[in-house]
């Protein structure tokens, strides 16, 4: 048992020395931190922010050194270069900021912490440095735009390897690569080096190169194929017809390699025109069917088929020809052209009698002729399939005078007036009525403002691109073709369907009038105060109200349908006269009678005299009755 005792006493007292050296080590530790712990007030020794030496100093007085020697560098310029090219810039004029409380703070933490902590970091700053870079901005448009303005003279792109034609010659031209900026590179580099404050040695900026996308040895095959194309003619065929192509027609069609491409084609302003004269030559336009009808009659004309040429294969077909080593022949490529309207899509139509019809004598001066006949052209010819609804303004469209109508008198707020177009209502009210006739659903239908008794009573129609319109819907079970025609006397619309045959029962229509006409009155400074004359009569204002009861073959009613129609009164045109009466002449005064003197040789005698009354001219009251008729009216 000593024994033992005796081995355990030195492995204890090592033990104790181990602990009281690490004892001291760790008080040594805390009083080398304590001693280099410094002042929580001051930045470490070591630290540099953007270069400048900030240690010892406190934060507010590094701050403004800092801010006092980026003042001093802000407006002095930094060269930077892109290869021979100079671009002097200054931090002032791009923006360029450097957030020196960040930074700060920065090298505030790298001397900061926690007692002996805080000294040993300190020491650490002390012996190895801290370089701070503050963050930097600068004003995002202002620097584009020097990148922009540096790029103009320093890009410089790449040029691509062609091939070219001198005549009947061919021959490869290499390519060369370019140059560009590198912006966002450059901008990065500008941005930091004008954030520090040296501004001493010229500052590279970075460049990218800008290769070309095909070499000549890429375009090596094109040449090659461009040389055998021009070598010999070619020969383009079409059933027993024979074109030759030359060797200069060729050099006009072929296109040679360009922007990137690496093949021939056939294209290009020569090519299209050649194509062009060739389509003339060779294609037959397909015709349409077509409805023929008059007289309550409809004739179908059939349909036919044209030739198109199909202009890229043909385009191919000559390539592959001429870049042949053997057969220089091409075949003309053709198709079919099918027409839009087929023989048999007219015959489905079931288009196959007159429904109804209706005319309008010609009325006004020649530009409201015109204008009807203009409308019932474009009007000619509409089909509206079962269920569609016809709409005159989509049909006739806007008139305008490019469209070929002109000023004619037009009824514009309840007056008569002139517009472009000027008549084109009467073709709404003959297709109203060619509706009416035929039995088929009238959906909109605006009347004129004022009564025009030339029209079938209550049975008028206004249109006026593009607000009112006249419509109706097709509810038979066929297509319905609307025709047009016009000759001396008048228009005529009228439309053509099939289906089961209508009825159409219409009454002859009422009127009643309402009011009398409005009156206005219009100053005349010719007419004497007092004088009145009737410029226009006017009329009164209406009511009107007819009827239409459509029938179906059984018998049964379709539409049974009332339409009532209020006129406005024209005005009674007053002229009043303004013009002051003459004032009447004064009467003469008689002159002194003098006393006859006596006579030596004969009787005293009074000299007779005879006073004739003034003659008055009589009032007038009135014109002539041909100045008192109303001038003639427009027509709407």
């Amino acid at each position: 048992m000593h024994l033992g005792a005796a081995r355990r006493r030195p492995a204890r007292t090592a033990l104790g020395w181990l602990l009281a050296f690490g004892l001291v080590a760790a008080v040594l530790v805390v009083l080398v931190g304590f001693a280099f712990a410094g002042s929580d007030a001051r930045l470490a020794a070591g630290v540099e922010v953007a270069g400048v030496e900030v240690g010892g100093l406190r934060a507010g007085e590094a701050r403004k050194l800092l801010e006092q020697r980026a003042e001093e560098v802000a407006r002095v310029p930094i060269v930077f270069t892109v290869g021979e090219e100079q671009f002097p810039i200054k931090a002032s004029s791009l923006g360029v900021e450097a957030d020196w409380r960040a930074a700060l703070d920065t090298a505030a933490r790298e001397g900061g912490g926690f007692g002996p902590v805080q000294g040993f970091k300190r020491l650490q700053t002390r012996v190895f440095g801290a370089e701070i870079s503050p963050p930097v901005q600068a004003y995002t448009a202002a620097l584009e735009y020097k990148l922009g303005r540096m790029a103009d003279r320093v890009d410089r792109p790449h040029v691509e390897a062609k091939v070219v034609r001198r005549g009947l010659s061919v021959a490869v031209v290499p390519g060369q690569n370019g140059l560009r900026l590198d912006r966002d590179a450059a901008a990065d580099a500008i941005v930091r080096a004008l954030a520090t404050f040296e501004r001493g040695p010229q500052v590279p900026l970075p460049v990218q190169v800008d290769p070309v996308e095909v070499t000549a040895a890429e375009l090596g095959p094109a040449a090659r194929q461009a040389r055998v194309a021009l070598s010999a003619p070619v020969r383009l065929r079409s059933g027993s017809t024979r074109w030759k192509l030359p060797r200069w027609r060729i050099a006009k069609l072929l296109a040679l390699p360009q922007e990137g491409a690496t093949g021939l084609e056939i294209a290009g302003k020569g090519a299209d025109a050649w194509l062009g004269r060739l389509r003339k030559a060779v294609e037959r336009p397909a015709v349409d069917a077509a409805l023929i009808v008059g007289g309550g009659n409809v004739r179908i004309v059939p349909s036919k088929r044209g030739l198109e040429l199909d202009a890229p294969a043909t385009a191919a077909a000559v390539l592959a020809a001429a870049t042949a080593p053997g057969n220089r022949t091409a075949n003309l490529v053709v198709t079919a052209a099918e027409p839009e309207l087929t023989t048999a899509e007219v015959r489905a139509m079931g288009i196959e009698r007159r429904l109804g019809t209706y005319s309008t004598l010609n009325a006004g001066t020649f530009d409201r002729i015109t204008n009807l006949r203009r409308a019932i052209e474009l009007l000619h010819g509409a089909l509206v399939p079962p269920g569609g609804t016809f709409s005159f303004n989509d049909r006739v469209g806007e008139r305008t005078t490019e469209r070929g109508f002109r000023s004619a008198p037009v009824i514009i707020r309840d007056e008569y007036d002139e517009a472009v177009g000027g008549g084109v209502s009467q073709v709404g009210t003959t297709v109203f009525n060619a509706a009416w006739e035929s039995g088929v659903k009238i959906v909109e239908r605006n009347p004129h403002s004022l009564y025009i008794s030339r029209y079938q009573l209550g049975r008028d129609a206004t249109v006026n691109y593009p607000d009112l319109d006249l419509r109706f819907l097709n509810d038979t079970p066929n297509w319905i073709f609307v025709a047009g025609s016009w000759d001396a006397s008048g228009i005529t619309v009228s439309l053509y369907g099939g289906g089961p045959e209508r009825r159409i029962e219409s009454s002859e229509g009422t009127q009643s009038i309402t009011g009398p006409a409005p009156i206005r009155r219009t100053l005349d400074a010719t007419l004497e105060r007092g004088t009145t004359i009737v410029a226009e009569e006017g009329s009164s204002s209406s009511t009107t109200s007819v009827e239409r009861t459509v029938y179906a073959a059984d018998g049964s009613i379709l539409h049974d349908e009332t339409w009532n129609t209020s006129y406005k009164g024209e005005y009674r045109v007053l002229r009043v006269g303004t013009k002051p009466k003459p004032q009447p002449r004064p009467e003469p005064k008689p002159e002194p009678r003098e006393e006859p003197k006596e006579q030596e040789d004969g009787p005293k005698e009074a000299p007779s005299a005879t006073t004739e009354p003034p003659v008055t001219a009589p009032a007038i009251t009135g014109v002539a009755p041909d100045e008192a008729q109303p001038p003639a009216r427009p027509q709407p």
